[in-house]
């Protein structure tokens, strides 16, 4: 006898499930498949507020699409994974997801059951990560060269792509100034690059900062000086403003005689901390934003500027970690910790007017290196908002790029290669297997070839022809070849310099994979009303 839910369940089993699944999944592929490649399309994504963003960045376009759909939320997070471990191939890993499930649909229609279809997709897989393995070059982190190519590469399919000459190098030169031992170092923490934008300029006017960029304004209201050299920099997470009761109090003054003593306090108290923190030598203060009330005075301004202390207001909560990591600092809570070593050390700290009505930026340079935590800076501008978002993006996508050839120090070709490549090898495995596996495998070999068919369409090309040349050439072992799409036709994409790290199609294939599987696995869903 069946189990009987609870009021307020129902339920749904078999087939039907998994089709439904596959359709939701499959929709969310079909989404995004214009946007693959250098020549796919942007999207514009317009929010609630009115907010426009315009990307072809697959993470960002699925991160702000509204799916409702619990298993198109799973490409969602697919894609976000990829990102997160391998910074490019976000469009690619849901595109593909989605031609295996549209094997998987074809093997379940002959009769197949999902468990054998998912032991057959692991056991594919597996064998992918051998062939993508065997095609790869060695990459040498003393190769510069190589590097930029590999970063060109993510940053051609961008918006920004006309500046990828550009800003490449940028990428390149930040991760490498983090890796303090080239032989040894598998891995890189990109929070110690900070990407700080600025509108106004031009892209052209991007820049590596080998030290911190704050784009604060100096506060100099009162007079206080924007320009200090052998910096001691104190940042203050407490506000220099008076005390305030727990509870919301009302005074009431009489007499002008209440006044002035309530303001003479209040002199007295700022006075005093002001003092306590220019005994410690401190020049540069820096001063977390605060929500609760102000965070500095007129008053206390007054007093910074006399003490010739250069004052930076409204520092973000999630900057502090980053910049006291930088400057050398301990962030300080209380007036009554704040003592000398608790503060960091700068050659020169200045604003520098970036030109009428484009604001300033503040740069602290000449920091003691601390080879435990080496940051870095990039200073990202743009002419609109638009653009400004579109560049931070692809700088950090340029980024994870490079990340991904320090973890795994090796490079395959592009231009949809390495899928025809694992297309071919897998079909011919195919056929040395038996029985389902050999079925399963077949179906899961051809589903490769959505990437260069994808590539070929979104270029405005001839997919049939494009793929069948490219399927020749693979066969007859031209493991390099791959869609040139300047040419419109099949080359030596190694030629071409049309590289990636061997990490993103390798994750990519993995993550699509297991995704599928889950998703194959599942036979039934429960919907609850609360």
């Amino acid at each position: 006898m069946a189990p009987r839910l609870q009021e307020g369940f129902k339920a749904g089993r078999g087939d039907d499930i998994r089709k439904m699944n596959i359709v939701a999944a499959k929709a969310v592929a079909t989404a995004v498949r214009t946007s693959l490649g250098p020549r796919g399309m942007d999207k514009m994504i317009q929010d609630g507020k009115g907010g426009v963003i315009i990307t072809n960045d697959g993470a960002t376009i699925l991160k702000q699409m509204s799916v409702s759909h619990p298993t198109a939320k799973m490409l969602v997070e697919l894609s976000k994974s990829q990102d997160i471990e391998a910074g490019d191939g976000t469009t690619s890993v849901v595109v593909l997801a989605g031609a295996l499930l549209t094997a998987a649909e074809k093997l379940l229609e002959k009769g197949l059951h999902p468990q054998k279809i998912t032991q057959g997709f692991l056991s594919a897989a597996e064998k992918s990560e051998e062939i993508l393995t065997e095609m790869s070059k060695p990459v040498d982190l003393e190769d510069r060269d190589s590097l930029v190519q590999s970063a060109v590469t993510s940053l051609s399919s961008k918006v920004v792509a006309q500046n990828s000459e550009m800003l490449a190098p940028l990428a390149v030169d930040a991760v490498l100034r983090l890796v303090t031992d080239k032989a040894k170092q598998d891995n890189v923490d990109l929070s110690d690059i900070k990407v700080a934008s600025k509108l106004g300029g031009t892209m052209d006017d991007c820049e590596l900062i080998d030290g911190l960029v704050m784009t604060q304004k100096v506060v100099k209201t009162a007079g206080g000086p924007s320009r200090v050299q052998n910096a001691k920099i104190g940042l203050i997470q407490f506000c220099l403003s008076p005390p305030k009761t727990d509870m919301e109090n009302n005074i009431t003054v009489k007499d002008y005689t209440a006044m002035d003593r309530i303001l003479r306090e209040e002199r007295l108290i700022i006075a005093k901390m002001i003092k306590q923190i220019a005994a410690t030598g401190c020049n540069v203060l820096l001063i977390q934003k605060s929500i609760l009330r102000d965070a500095v005075t007129d008053l206390s301004l007054d007093f910074c500027a006399k003490a010739k202390i250069l004052v930076v207001r409204d520092v973000e909560r999630d900057e502090i970690d980053f910049v006291s990591r930088m400057l050398g600092c301990e962030p300080v809570t209380v007036l009554e910790s704040f003592t000398k070593e608790k503060l960091g050390s700068a050659d020169l700290v200045t604003e520098q007017n970036l030109g009428s009505g484009l604001g300033s930026i503040i740069r602290f340079t000449g920091l003691k290196q601390n080879l435990q935590y080496p940051g870095v800076s990039i200073l990202v501008r743009g002419s609109n908002r638009m653009v400004l978002e579109e560049t931070e993006r692809s700088i950090h996508d340029a980024l994870c790029v490079v990340r991904s050839l320090v973890k795994k120090r090796a490079m395959i070709p592009g231009g949809g290669a390495p899928e025809m490549e694992l297309a071919v090898k897998l079909a011919a495995w195919a056929r040395t297997l038996k029985g389902d596996e050999s079925i399963v495998v077949r179906e899961y070999a051809q589903a490769f070839e959505v990437i260069p068919f994808t590539l070929a369409e979104n270029a405005g090309l001839n997919p049939i022809n494009i793929v069948t040349k490219l399927r020749a050439d693979h066969t007859n072992g031209e493991k390099h070849f791959g869609i040139n799409v300047r040419k419109g036709t099949v080359t030596n994409i190694l030629d071409e310099n049309v590289v990636q790290p061997l990490l993103v199609s390798v994750s990519a294939v993995k993550m699509a994979t297991e995704t599928v599987r889950m998703i194959l696995k599942i036979d039934d869903m429960v919907y609850t009303r609360n």
